[in-house]
């Protein structure tokens, strides 16, 4: 058999897993007596699109939460890109800016303009002077500008945020994460309220940055439709258990958690609630 011999001593900083996101055996609570989450597991492949689709008060923005290191698991591991988030711990706060998080609030500061929200995304790469000033580079705002473009808000750069319609902003809320330079992107509940042809424009909006970016997008939805529309894989969330992990191959819906619903189930699960 054939050897290959290495030249150079392996750099363990090139490592990469296929594997971005990785939760095991995960339980979390809000009030250390009952559990919001139950026995979580949960991988997600890098530079896909994934979904998390349950009803209100399933524990869906929970998962979001953990991923992002604002909340902590009771127990059980969670790996992002190697790493156990926690927003207190120092290693994982400097790599927070690659996880770009849009909240159900959006989290716009409604009193400054377009352009201004969309720079915000930039911060984590200004330095102290220009952090406290918001003295932002020409280059910082020229990608700014180009983003907005991309994003379909050309010519509305110096509108005040609160001027914006509701797809409008989620529009902005979109760029301000991209300019961060993302490789994941969390999204929560960001086309609810929408009418379906605006909540669609939005979906074709970020599915276009994730292929672009090469971006893992995970998205929270209450609709499972448009979710297996766009998502690669689909996690239902029921009370806190994921009970489902569903995708769609060819014409197929194919089911990659073992579980006991049939097809119409599942389908029609949350069809009176996406209506709401």
């Amino acid at each position: 058999m054939k050897q290959i011999q290495m030249t150079k001593n392996p750099s363990f900083s090139l490592i990469s897993t296929k594997k971005i996101i990785q939760m095991n055996d995960v339980w979390t609570s809000y009030d250390s007596k009952n559990y919001a989450l139950e026995k979580i597991n949960m991988s997600i492949d890098r530079g896909t699109n994934y979904a998390i689709v349950g009803q209100s008060g399933s524990g869906k923005s929970t998962l979001l939460k953990l991923m992002n290191g604002m909340m902590i698991p009771s127990k059980g591991i969670i790996k992002v890109d190697y790493m156990t988030p926690n927003i207190k711990d120092k290693k994982f706060k400097n790599m927070m800016h690659s996880i770009g998080y849009i909240p159900q609030s959006l989290g716009l500061v409604k009193n400054i303009t377009v352009l201004e929200n969309i720079l915000l995304g930039a911060l984590p790469r200004l330095n102290q002077f220009q952090s406290l000033f918001n003295k932002f580079p020409e280059s910082e705002t020229q990608e700014a500008k180009k983003i907005l473009k991309q994003v379909g808000l050309s010519g509305k750069e110096d509108r005040k945020a609160y001027m914006l319609s509701g797809g409008e902003k989620r529009r902005v809320a979109i760029a301000r994460a991209l300019m961060q330079h993302p490789t994941i992107l969390l999204a929560d509940e960001i086309v609810s309220e929408l009418d379906h042809v605006t909540a669609r424009e939005i979906m074709d909006l970020i599915s276009e940055a994730q292929k672009r970016m090469n971006l893992t997008a995970i998205m929270v939805h209450h609709d499972i439709h448009l979710a297996l529309e766009y998502a690669n894989r689909v996690a239902v969330i029921k009370e806190g258990a994921k009970i489902l992990e569903i995708g769609v191959e060819g014409e197929s819906i194919v089911d990659f958690q073992t579980g006991d619903m049939t097809r119409d189930e599942i389908m029609e699960m949350y069809a009176d609630d996406s209506k709401k």
